[in-house]
């Protein structure tokens, strides 16, 4: 990594800050903007900047330029939780927003060291490499350290036809869409001496066109057809408080949010809900002490069932969790967040520090929350059977395949105040549309400040609350379709994929070089 990145390798600071600067123009595809023609033409001079480097070391310095630029653009919103507080936690915010655009940057320079180390000196074949290992990237920066596939370049197609191609390949698989589609441009756009050559380009950046044009087609054709009927006649309210993250807490308006979500759960309607929707951490007590609150929220709702986030605690540890209440006020399911948020709600190896006798970060110890045993299905009954996912736990796909069953459709409960009022919850919930996507399944979203949606099995909203606002919506349950092919396999054949055809470029790269090389 060293000489990878040796200060000698690197490219001048102007071509870096140009890097820079396209990486976060290519940001603009990330929802609340999804300007996915300006980050595929900004993702396209990324690329080319990139396969014109002399070395691996200088390809690697500007991907990671570039991917810095990209990151501090689509996570600029990361600063918002340490602004809840800003007197105590503002300092972090430059830190945090730093270290989030380095990280991605260095993802970025992985993609670039490895597009032009495969091939050699070729700039198609570069290109192509390149799009090959953004793709790699965007699935690794799904699964390693926990994960984090947050702002990945295929949601840029979030919102567009292009979204129905999750069905198939996941999110990862639009990645490598966009990239292709960015390197066939790429290759269009640059100049070409000779008629092999132009020939050669023509034909490169048709297919890009191709690849899109029959994607975007496709995809429309997916959104034309017949929404899938409903297996059950279910009316869900989902209850959104707008409790701010800055007063959720404080004792002087707990009680005022608190009450807001039970008047909104015994608001009449034309039909009476069979599910009322609380998010997640929506009451300012334990599970297991509640007082008179879970009989308060009972009567509210009248004999429908409540499902709300909440805490609970179990000897000393405590774990951020969804029970549903019965008509009597029991909790009849039960369900504990598994994948939790790293230095948010636990602080990686803090059980192993206890044993050495550092305990503050130590969760069996109550410092931070422990992770719940799995992905589950809950069934409730008539409402059929649900998968609750608990905040950030909607933007790993593998989660949800993790589940021992399929379910009949997908419950998320979050509490996006932490994500400010901009980008944050916006990218959040493209994210939650491309999960129903990819599983063909309705989403129930219940937000805390927004955004609140129903979400139907191809990805529309089908109804939603503005963010910052208060309100219930009474939506009613669409259809799933029969399970897709990515709720099948998963990313095993867009791996495969990968792997294939970087084995097959750089042996032909190989072969080439061979030939050229001149014999005694």
């Amino acid at each position: 990594m060293l000489r990878v990145f040796g200060a000698g390798s690197r490219p001048a600071w102007r071509a870096l800050a140009a890097a820079a600067l396209l990486g976060a123009l290519a940001a603009a595809g990330q929802a609340p903007l999804g300007w996915w023609w300006l980050a595929l033409a900004a993702f396209a001079g990324v690329l080319a900047l990139i396969a014109r480097q002399a070395s691996t070391a200088r390809a690697a310095w500007m991907g990671w330029a570039a991917g810095a630029g990209y990151g501090a653009a689509a996570m600029f919103w990361i600063v918002e939780p340490f602004l809840v507080d800003a007197a105590r936690h503002g300092w972090m915010a430059p830190l945090a927003l730093v270290l989030m655009a380095a990280g991605i940057g260095l993802f970025w320079a992985f993609a670039a060291a490895l597009g032009v180390g495969l091939v050699g000196p070729g700039r198609n074949a570069r290109l192509l490499a390149l799009a090959l290992g953004f793709g790699a990237s965007d699935l690794l920066r799904g699964y390693i350290f926990t994960g984090l596939p947050w702002a990945l370049l295929g949601h840029s197609f979030v919102g567009t036809p292009l979204m129905q191609l999750a069905a198939l390949t996941g999110a990862v698989g639009l990645s490598l869409v966009f990239a292709f589609a960015a390197a066939a441009l790429a290759i269009g756009l640059a100049p070409a001496a000779g008629g092999g050559a132009r020939f050669a380009r023509a034909g490169l950046a048709v297919a890009g066109v191709v690849v899109l044009a029959g994607g975007w087609s496709w995809g429309a054709a997916q959104l034309a057809a017949p929404a899938p009927a409903p297996a059950r006649d279910v009316m869900l309210r989902l209850v959104q408080p707008n409790a701010t993250q800055a007063l959720k807490w404080d004792p002087a308006f707990a009680r005022a949010f608190f009450f807001r979500q039970v008047d909104m759960t015994a608001a009449p309607a034309a039909r009476r809900p069979d599910l009322i929707i609380w998010p997640e951490t929506s009451v300012p007590f334990l599970l297991d002490t509640p007082g008179e609150g879970l009989a308060i929220i009972t009567q509210a709702a009248a004999g429908v069932p409540v499902a709300l986030g909440i805490q609970r605690r179990e000897g000393a540890r405590y774990y951020n969790s969804l029970a549903v209440l019965g008509a009597a006020g029991e909790v009849t399911a039960l369900y504990d967040k598994f994948h939790l948020t790293p230095f948010g709600e636990y602080i990686p190896f803090g059980d192993a520090f206890a044993r050495f006798g550092v305990s503050a970060f130590a969760a069996r110890l109550g410092n931070g929350f422990s992770a719940g045993p799995g992905a589950r299905v809950l069934d409730l009954g008539a409402l059929g059977l649900v998968q609750p996912l608990i905040c950030y736990e909607a933007i790993f796909p593998q989660d949800l395949r993790a589940a021992p069953e399929r379910p009949d459709w997908l419950m998320q409960v979050t509490n996006d105040s932490w994500f400010g009022a901009l980008a944050g919850p916006q990218q959040h919930l493209a994210q939650a549309r491309l999960r129903a996507v990819e599983s063909g399944l309705p989403l129930a979203r219940a937000a805390n400040t927004g955004v609140s949606a129903m979400i139907d099995a191809r990805g529309r909203v089908l109804a939603q609350l503005a963010l910052n606002t208060e309100g219930f919506l009474d939506v009613a349950l669409p259809g799933a379709i029969p399970a897709t092919p990515y709720a099948r396999f998963g990313d095993r054949p867009v791996f495969t994929f990968i792997v294939t055809l970087m084995a097959l470029m750089a042996g032909l790269a190989r072969l080439s070089i061979d030939r050229n090389r001149p014999h005694a």
